[in-house]
Order: structure tokens, then C-alpha cells, then sequence
């Protein structure tokens, strides 16, 4: 499926890039297509391929990444809470809410009526040669005593809420921020452009197969990460026990923010922090899942990102092929130092300004 959405994607570059001045392409709204495609096909079985539901998602997950970043100040003094009637943030909150929970509705209802047509079994075996997805994965634990767990129609729908969010939002992001970063050092992307290239030996398409010798890619990509958190405070968690650190009583039920921004940035831990050098990780045993904690881009422990593998898969498949098919430069002939790096606020960070390269169709030996 990630290999189908990565032939798409080159596809559609290349079809740009043909059609405009200079080969210019808009990269951020390609990648959103080309991320949206695969979280879409893994959750719902399908790809948004009309532009009004596709604005619709996006426009959700947009809301959601504003709304957990505005002021509540019922939250810090609970009884002025009340202040929320009048400054319009409980009505706002409540339209959202209601435009989201219409929109996750029909998608559970849509497989509800495709496994009454076909008369499904929903017990982890699939009917024809149509393969199950996530949400009838869920359907059919609900349906099934065996699992022993109930979920409800809310439940259901805040976890297509959390793949759409995880697996679009979070890889966009991610891919976005390596292309500007790759764009701003040229001898970077040049040695991970031969790497991919020396590995696919002249194929036109990079597969998994291929990826998983990349140490380098690996590295672009880690430092990405390190650099570019695509969510700089991570979501909030709670302490459920009175614990002392550092000589600060931490009482149980304390809101705690972890600011993974300034952990993956710290000089203590980190040679040049601000400087964008995927070196560091070539010789480095230091890893994203969890274990080293100056490093958690994913988090860690019980609450850590439980999609680390799938996000990573689609990131190496898009950014090797990126690499593999294209030579890449910025428009108009500006000198890769005048990108404008500038981030917009929310719980995602993402690039302020589109990211738009002229991108060259490497010619392939027949």
C-alpha cells in the first residue's frame, strides 16, 4: 500500500513539475496528499478522493491542532470558568466538536452499511479479497464477546481521530521539515542522494527492501526529528502518584508538559544542538523508541507513540524516492540560505510558508 501511494506521489511531482514554470512543485500539499493516502487506506479502506472531503479532514485536523493551544482559563482559576460563555471559546469548542463528530460519524456508518451488504464476519477473518482495515477491526471487536473488551461508537471514532491525526499531521510534518532542511545543506542532501541512489541500482521506484540499508537516510531522518519536533510539547500527561524530584514535591494528578523542544536541544546532551548534522547519529547507538530519554521524539514508557513503526516506514519510503527520482533546487535560482524557516504555532508545528522546490525528473538509463 505505502509503495502504491509512493508510485502516486512521484506521479503527481512529476505531472507538476512538467505543467509549471521552472518545474516548481508545492511540496507541502503533495506530501499532505501523498501521507493522507496511506493513514486513509490503513483506517477507512479508502483514500478522500473527493476535494470537499479531503478539505473537510484536513480542516478538522487543522481546528483540533488550534484548539488545544488556546488559553482556557478555567483551566488555571476554575471559578472563572464561566468567562468561557462570554469570550466565545465553549461555542467555538462545541461547533468544532459537532462538525468532527459528524464528519467521524459517517465514516463508522459507511462501514456499518458495507458489513450489512456483504455480511461480514467480523472476527478477524476477512470475506474476498477485500483485506480489513483498521475501523473494521474495531467494528468487529465490538461486535465480538471473544476480545472481552467493549467499545463504543465514541470510542471508535477518537481512534480514526488519533490515525488521522498521528498519521497524517505528525508525517507531513516530519517530511516536510527533511526536504527544507536537505534544501538548506546542499552537501547533505548530495551524499543522501547518492546513498539512496547507489542502493536502488537505477531503479525508478524505492521499495522497504531497499530502505532498510540507508543507514544515512536513517540518520536525515533522526536528526529531523532532533531538530524539527513536529510536536514540540508533547500531548499532556498527569502524575498518578506524589512523587519528589529534585527536591520539587510533585503532588498526584499534576498536569506535566514535557518540552521534548528543549530536551532534543540541550547543550548538555547535544553537540551543537542547533546545528542540523545527521552525522551524530551514524556511529550512535541512541534510538527513538523510548529507551534514551534525552531523545524521545515519540515519547516513551506506556504513553509513547504506538505508531512509531508505521510513521517511520511511510517517512523513509517518501523521503528515499523523493531523493531517488529527483534533483531538487530552490526556484528561480535563490541561494538555499533564503528559505524562510519560519514555524507556525499548535500543537503541530509545521513549516509557516509552503514549501515550494523546483524539481528536475532524473533521466534513467533504459
Amino acid at each position: 500500500m505505502r509503495e502504491e501511494e509512493t508510485a502516486c506521489l512521484i506521479e503527481i511531482i512529476e505531472r507538476s513539475s512538467s505543467s509549471s514554470v521552472d518545474n516548481l512543485v508545492d511540496l507541502t500539499e503533495i506530501l499532505f496528499m501523498y501521507v493522507n493516502g496511506i493513514a486513509c487506506r490503513a483506517t477507512i479502506g479508502r483514500k478522500f478522493s473527493d476535494k470537499r472531503e479531503l478539505k473537510r479532514l484536513r480542516k478538522m485536523l487543522d481546528d483540533m491542532s488550534h484548539l488545544s493551544t488556546m488559553f482556557d482559563v478555567g483551566n488555571w482559576i476554575p471559578w472563572l470558568s464561566w468567562v468561557n460563555y462570554f469570550n466565545g471559546v465553549n461555542a467555538m469548542v462545541e461547533k468544532k466538536y459537532e462538525e468532527g463528530k459528524e464528519f467521524l460519524e459517517s465514516i463508522v456508518e459507511e462501514h456499518m452499511e458495507k458489513k450489512k451488504k456483504k455480511k461480514k464476519k467480523y472476527d478477524g477473518e476477512t470475506n474476498g479479497d477485500e483485506a480489513e482495515n483498521f475501523v473494521d477491526v474495531l467494528l468487529g471487536v465490538d461486535h465480538n464477546d471473544k476480545h472481552h473488551i467493549q467499545l463504543g461508537r465514541d470510542h471508535i471514532k477518537a481512534l480514526i481521530l488519533d490515525m488521522f491525526a498521528g498519521g497524517t499531521e505528525i508525517t507531513h510534518t516530519v517530511l516536510t521539515w527533511a526536504m527544507a532542511e536537505l534544501i538548506r545543506h546542499p552537501n547533505i542532501m548530495n551524499r543522501a542522494q547518492e546513498e539512496v541512489r547507489a542502493i536502488s541500482k537505477g531503479k525508478q521506484i524505492v521499495t522497504e527492501d531497499d530502505t532498510e540499508k540507508m543507514t544515512y537516510l536513517h540518520a536525515v531522518i533522526k536528526e529531523t526529528l532532533r531538530l524539527r519536533p513536529s510536536g514540540p510539547l508533547m500531548v499532556p500527561h498527569e502524575s498518578t502518584e506524589h512523587v519528589k524530584i529534585h527536591g520539587y514535591d510533585i503532588p498526584a494528578k499534576t498536569t506535566v508538559i514535557v518540552n521534548m523542544w528543549a530536551i532534543c536541544r540541550d547543550p548538555i546532551a547535544w553537540v551543537e544542538p542547533e546545528k542540523f548534522d545527521p552525522d551524530r547519529f551514524m556511529d550512535s547507538k541512541v534510538d527513538f523508541k523510548g529507551q534514551d530519554f534525552e531523545y524521545i521524539p515519540f515519547g516513551a514508557g506506556r504513553r509513547g507513540c504506538p505508531g512509531v513503526a508505521f510513521a517511520i516506514a511511510s517517512l523513509e519510503l517518501g523521503l528515499a524516492n523523493l531523493l531517488n527520482r529527483f534533483d531538487w533546487a530552490m526556484p528561480f535560482g535563490m541561494d538555499p540560505g533564503e528559505l524562510d524557516m519560519g514555524e507556525t504555532s499548535g500543537l503541530t508545528v509545521h513549516k509557516k510558508e509552503n514549501l515550494v522546490l523546483a524539481a528536475v525528473p532524473r533521466q534513467f538509463d533504459n
